[in-house]
């Protein structure tokens, strides 16, 4: 297993721009080997975690789900506006070479467009007050194929993150087993490039190489296969190994 321990960023943004203090923690553990480098453009894009490995357990980051129980759903979008995005997340039993596994429990949370996050804000950590909602969040139980599907909008950004979806795995029992974050593939043709910020563009964006989160990922084990269009919409598929 291995750690690193990430530098604390302050990033001061616009009114819609959270300011984010995160300490981030990484670790790692791989069963079997990874091969290319997770890059492409929105309709070729593919993932190197699809064998038996484990995605580094990342931190839930300052703004997680409160009570996570109470959305249990697979429509996130909650009113929020932006392209349309199907998240299918696959959860697999590294105990079972990384077969499906039916019965985990699968949150998941993200910032909309403009980069904010429900049931935060009205402090220095997120101008915005959204303390009362609880958009772009969601609970769903793996089916026999180990497979959740939520329907949500493609995430926005905000100073000092690249784009991404936190991932909380739980067993049946509601014992944790994995905290981790999905980063989305860049460069020309890509989602992130053909959504290009919403009405915020790129200007300022971390992209991964640089986020605190994802620089370390080499082989690209953090970054989802993304396919489809501004006009259909966009679809995400990413595993999610873990030790049941």
């Amino acid at each position: 297993m291995e750690r690193k321990n990430f530098i604390r960023s302050l990033m001061i943004g616009a009114i819609s721009t959270p300011v984010i203090i995160e300490a981030c923690k990484k670790s790692s553990i791989t069963d079997g080997t990874t091969s290319g480098s997770g890059s492409g453009s929105a309709g070729t894009t593919t993932s190197t975690n699809g064998n038996c490995t484990v995605a580094p357990t990342e931190t839930e980051g300052p703004f997680p789900t409160k009570v996570p129980a109470s959305y249990v759903r697979s429509d996130i979008t909650d009113g929020r506006t932006g392209y349309k995005m199907t998240a299918k997340i696959t959860i697999g039993n590294i105990n079972n070479s990384c077969a499906a596994l039916a019965g985990a429990i699968v949150d998941i949370w993200h910032c909309d467009a403009e980069g904010n996050y429900s049931e935060y804000g009205g402090s220095g950590m997120q101008s915005t007050n959204y303390q009362s909602v609880h958009f772009l969040r969601g609970r769903q139980t793996t089916d026999t194929n180990g497979l959740v599907t939520f329907t949500s909008i493609f995430p926005g950004w905000y100073s000092g993150r690249a784009t991404h979806i936190h991932v909380h795995v739980y067993n049946a029992a509601g014992t944790s087993l994995m905290v981790t974050q999905i980063a989305f593939p860049e460069g020309s043709g890509s989602s992130v490039a053909l959504v290009n910020g919403y009405s915020k563009g790129l200007t300022g964006y971390t992209y991964n190489n640089a986020d605190n989160v994802f620089s370390d990922d080499k082989t690209g084990i953090e970054i989802a296969t993304v396919s489809g269009t501004l006009t259909a919409g966009f679809e995400l598929t990413f595993k999610v190994n873990v030790k049941a």
